[in-house]
């Protein structure tokens, strides 16, 4: 995993709405992610919304991050779960049937899905990605909506 951020993008000037789908389980590290994209959009994005939609696993995010996105009317969709590997394949699995579903929905409906459900190996590095500031994956996903966001505008031009 990198241990660096993506830098800051420039700041948004204009109102934009962005959505979210957060996993429930594994609710504190998610929480954290969730908190972090929201302060770090309100600094690059202020008075932008965030509309947060829970979902009870990582699982069930990219029905709703399809739904969300057949809808539109978001600039991006930021998908935030936590997964830790146990001694089965079971999250492995998880982990691939997501990352496919939310590339494919991205591409289908031609909108930025930010991939943040997270796969880790322990708590140590959940807190460290989910929790901590120094390689925070929400403030990542926030900085990384707001580029996608400003392509995608500047390639529809």
């Amino acid at each position: 995993m990198a241990n660096i951020l993506p830098s800051r993008p420039r700041q948004f000037t204009s109102r934009r709405s962005f959505a979210v789908v957060a996993s429930q389980y594994n609710g504190v590290y998610v929480d954290g992610l969730v908190e972090h994209f929201r302060k770090e959009l309100a600094e690059i994005a202020p008075g932008s919304t965030v509309s947060v939609y829970r979902v009870p696993g990582s699982f069930e995010i990219p029905l709703a991050v399809q739904e969300i996105a057949t809808r539109g009317g978001v600039e991006s969709i930021t998908a935030f779960g936590l997964i830790i590997e146990g001694e089965t394949a079971h999250a492995s699995l998880i982990g691939s049937a997501v990352t496919q579903s939310l590339m494919q929905i991205s591409l289908t409906n031609r909108i930025p899905v930010i991939h943040e459900v997270l796969l880790v190996k322990n708590e140590e590095q959940a807190r460290a990605r989910c929790l901590g500031e120094d390689l925070n994956r929400g403030t990542e996903a926030a900085r990384v909506a707001i580029q996608m966001a400003q392509a995608m505008s500047e390639i529809r031009r």
